[in-house]
């Protein structure tokens, strides 16, 4: 009886989660409690990271992080965040994971999405050479077929649309598409993306036949999330009138609707899309992906105000109110893998290997709302 008495105001505030956001100082806060804790943690920049083995911390994990630094910096220019970003960049070079700098993995080119943007803040050369020089040594092939892990949309696809932005040349944006397309309907039996279900699956290996233990197709929370935050990374960014641009709008549209179709009751979402039974229970990367193109795609007027701004204020304050803890660590966030197993169980306290890229996702869907939250 006294478990039940507990049980009920727990259950109560979780299908009764403010759907209202908070105000905007309450939200950048948040943000720079989280921000503060990693910088806290991690104060040397180069520090390699060593989990089951050593890193370089230019990886892809680490990018993400500095993607959402830059978006904090955007709207709370503290000269630290600045400063953390160039010595990151200054320590490595500028160039990309362990100065390899010809590769085509686009995990290791993920951390050319800050190389840029710092560049474009401070206009040296040497800032851009390498990222420049990896993707230029692709554009002179006629591969397509890189990106072969959804994943790989989000490290990959707002560096060739950042570039072809900077030299005003189209190409950039041509051959992403090709790569996108690819991805989309020839990788896998018939490409990675189910048209019905408006959702990706995460690789060849859980195309069908493959399905989760109920039977439905298997997509991956945060797998789906990297498609969500590429597309809106790379809408900012892409002209107007490119003749792509119209299905990037619809894709984005047609996976959010899909996502909000199966979002939990306390605002989280499950690490399954389609069976909450397998390993269910509230994720915060995945989440912080989804309110982040929530909020990011209300603000750009491309997803109704009316439909979304509820499911996103209840998203951003479960994370706030129930993964975040005071010292700024972030909870319930899966460890690095592919698909719902790994990294289990998830918890309040459980630190998964890499912390890095979940604070990134939350830092942009943050920056999203107080940009939301500043219009109104």
């Amino acid at each position: 009886m006294k478990y039940l008495l507990f049980l009920v105001p727990v259950l109560f505030l979780a299908c009764h989660r403010p759907t209202e956001l908070p105000e905007p100082e309450s939200t950048l806060e948040s943000m720079r409690k989280a921000n503060a804790y990693f910088m806290e943690k991690w104060p040397d920049t180069g520090k390699r990271i060593v989990t089951n083995r050593s890193r370089a911390s230019n990886i892809w994990t680490r990018a993400v992080y500095y993607e959402g630094l830059m978006a904090l910096y955007d709207i709370d220019p503290q000269p630290q965040y600045y400063q953390y970003a160039t010595d990151w960049a200054d320590f490595h070079e500028w160039n990309l994971r362990d100065g390899e700098t010809y590769t085509r993995n686009a995990d290791n080119q993920a951390a050319g999405q800050t190389y840029i943007q710092l560049y474009q803040i401070d206009p040296q050369p040497e800032r851009i050479e390498y990222i420049q020089a990896s993707i230029d040594s692709m554009m002179v092939t006629d591969k397509v077929d890189d990106w072969n892990w959804i994943d790989a949309i989000q490290m990959g696809m707002p560096v060739f649309a950042q570039l072809g932005v900077l030299h005003d040349d189209p190409r950039y944006f041509d051959r992403m598409y090709e790569m996108y397309s690819f991805t989309k309907n020839e990788h896998g039996e018939n490409g990675l993306y189910n048209p019905e279900d408006h959702l990706w699956w995460r690789d060849a290996d859980f195309d069908p036949p493959y399905t989760e233990p109920n039977g439905e197709d298997s997509y991956w929370s945060r797998g789906n999330g990297w498609v969500i935050m590429a597309l809106a990374r790379v809408l900012e960014i892409l002209p107007e009138d490119d003749p792509h641009r119209e299905e990037y709008i619809a894709d984005f549209r047609n996976m959010m609707d899909a996502v909000l179709e199966v979002q939990r009751e306390d605002g989280f979402w499950n690490v399954s899309l389609h069976d909450p039974g397998n390993y269910g229970g509230k994720e915060t990367s995945g989440t912080a992906m989804f309110t982040y193109g929530m909020a990011w795609g209300i603000n750009h007027k491309i997803l109704e105000r009316g439909k979304y701004l509820a499911p996103l204020a209840k998203a951003w304050n479960a994370m706030v109110d129930e993964a975040l803890h005071e010292n700024g660590f972030l909870g319930y966030v899966q460890s690095t893998g592919k698909e719902p197993k790994d990294g289990q169980p998830l918890s309040y306290d459980k630190v998964p290997d890499f912390e890095d890229y979940g604070l990134g996702a939350f830092l942009l869907a943050g920056t999203e709302i107080y940009k939301l939250e500043q219009r109104n």
